[in-house]
């Protein structure tokens, strides 16, 4: 990740190319970035909005900070969006607990089955627990949902091709 330094914060985008997303700083811990402010504030702040504390506990378990990813997405009013359950999986899954993140995984493609993200994450552990048919198919509704040529299909693609072989 692009890292570059003003006033002495350090900056990291936002996600995807940094030619995609402003730069956004990476907050101290116990603080999220405050899309209305453009700034950090404490999480505890009831004037942070969910989507902003959502989108920066992704910042924060992809910044492999998962524990506080997961701290962050307990303060949301409604933890239970599509997005939130997808990133609060991919937090417990990097930290081992593969089982639990399929569980809220599978909770955010019942509220949205063409959230792309999620499949490939979904697809990613099934790979870890060895189920690449599951993750097969994972990969084929997502290419209904984006083409081949969608980072979601290509990283699954990449994960399901570099599986172990039974």
């Amino acid at each position: 990740m692009a890292m570059a330094l003003l006033s002495g914060q350090a900056l990291a985008s936002g996600g995807g190319s940094d030619d995609e997303a402003p730069r956004k700083p990476n907050c101290p811990k116990g603080q999220v970035w405050d899309s209305k402010t453009h700034k950090c504030t404490m999480q505890t702040s009831k004037a942070t909005s969910d989507e902003d504390r959502t989108d920066y506990a992704y910042r924060l378990a992809k910044d492999g900070r998962y524990e506080e990813a997961l701290s962050l997405l307990n303060t949301l009013k409604n933890p239970d969006t599509a997005k939130a359950l997808n990133y609060r999986g991919y937090a417990t899954r990097k930290l081992g607990r593969t089982d639990e993140g399929i569980g809220y995984y599978l909770k955010s493609v019942a509220l949205d089955p063409k959230y792309a993200q999620v499949r490939e994450y979904l697809g990613e552990a099934y790979v870890i627990k060895g189920r690449v048919d599951l993750a097969k198919e994972q990969l084929a509704t997502i290419e209904t949902l984006c083409s081949r040529t969608c980072e979601e299909y290509e990283d699954l693609a990449a994960a399901i091709a570099a599986a172990p072989k039974t």
